[in-house]
């Protein structure tokens, strides 16, 4: 034998980079990538190893031997093999968004709604699926974009919900919020002024909650869902510059907040490479009680007032979108209303003095209001500017 070189095959095998040789005739071998700092080194005269496998090393891979004629040791004869290296790599990161968001609360009809699964780092792709509080959601995959899928109802969806999507608690407080507007109660507080001294009847309700300095009410759809959702199923692969795959998977359906709320969502995720799933997992929740934090706490003529929006009573997701009115007038700058978690009034005047402000917090599942007082005060004249 002369010698065996090792060779890295690239660009469809247009260009083939030595990396290692066995001289034979001197017994020795030697590396050919200075830059890789030696990572791989020759067993058994025949067998490169690579001790620390990368995504960069995937690919074709020749050896060459070399041996002399049998007539002639000036004649080498040379014969070559050729393996594939298949390097795979775990997925390095998975969450769960909701696709177009923040978006408003529909009262009147029935709306869809996407989740998005997004698993980042595999080679090869991963398989992605949901669950629904820990049951595997069966799917109707679509091989179309799901922007085209405009129709998601499905007359396959017409059975009871008589399993594990029915809460009996659920379904009756939200029919005990429907009896109370029949009543002649208002789940949703039009005017703030009045509901500062709530009608003893609807102290205890569920469509209302008391927050000290603040009046808050929720909203309810008008109408409800009794039948069980189709769950479409779209994904697509991105592939990435490192070799990788990135994977985004969307389950779309027709939203019941009297069903959807407070369910719990997980993406799971299988991999060759992965000794167990992957998990994320998010709850649909409408917001619920949010916290108002006014800046000064007392404002004075001529202050910047900033109210804001620092939290919820629980968890919510997706996060809402959030508007500010003045009720029973527009805003300072003289606009109807203002978006974002802050309303900021500047130089505020005397007049504002008692006026109230509405915050609507609403997401797909659900819709809450607050209203807070404005309580603005003179400015401390000092003695000595008295004339």
């Amino acid at each position: 034998m002369r010698e065996i070189v090792w060779y890295r095959v690239t660009d469809g095998g247009t260009i083939k980079q030595k990396i290692f040789t066995f001289d034979a005739m001197f017994s020795t071998n030697y590396s050919h990538m200075e830059n890789y700092r030696k990572r791989e080194d020759l067993v058994y005269q025949s067998t490169v190893r690579l001790p620390e496998v990368r995504i960069s090393d995937n690919g074709p891979y020749e050896c060459h031997v070399g041996i002399y004629d049998r007539a002639t040791r000036e004649k080498v004869v040379l014969a070559s093999g050729n393996i594939f290296l298949n390097v795979m790599s775990p997925p390095i990161s998975i969450s769960v968004i909701a696709a177009d968001t923040p978006a408003p609360f529909s009262r009147y009809q029935a709306q869809n709604f996407t989740l998005v699964c997004i698993v980042s780092g595999g080679k090869p792709a991963p398989m992605v699926y949901f669950k629904r509080d820990g049951e595997l959601i069966e799917v109707v995959p679509l091989l179309e974009s799901p922007s085209s899928a405009a129709g998601l109802q499905d007359s396959r969806a017409t059975r009871n919900l008589l399993n594990r999507d029915l809460d009996d608690t659920k379904m009756q407080k939200s029919l005990s919020l429907l009896d109370v507007e029949d009543r002649g109660g208002r789940p949703y507080t039009e005017d703030p002024l009045k509901s500062l001294t709530p009608d003893p009847g609807l102290l205890f309700s569920p469509a209302t909650e008391i927050i000290p300095e603040t009046v808050v009410s929720r909203e309810f759809p008008r109408w409800v869902h009794n039948m069980e959702p189709v769950y479409y199923y779209h994904h697509t692969h991105i592939p990435l510059s490192d070799g990788t795959v990135e994977v985004r998977a969307m389950l779309m359906w027709t939203l019941n907040p009297q069903i959807d709320n407070e369910a719990l969502f997980s993406c799971e995720v299988k991999h060759p490479a992965l000794s167990m799933p992957m998990q994320a997992e998010v709850t649909l929740v409408a917001p619920k009680g949010p916290k108002i934090m006014m800046t000064p706490t007392r404002a004075r003529v001529g202050d910047t007032v900033r109210i804001l929006v620092h939290g919820f009573q629980n968890e919510v997701f997706p996060e809402p979108l959030f508007t500010w009115t003045r009720v029973g007038s527009r805003l300072l700058d003289g606009s109807a209303e203002h978006d974002g978690k802050e309303l900021v009034l500047e130089r505020v005047p005397a007049e504002l003095n008692g006026s109230m402000y509405r915050c609507t917090a609403q997401n797909p599942l659900g819709s809450t209001d607050t209203h807070t007082r404005l309580i603005v005060f003179a400015q401390i004249t000092s003695p000595g500017s008295l004339s």
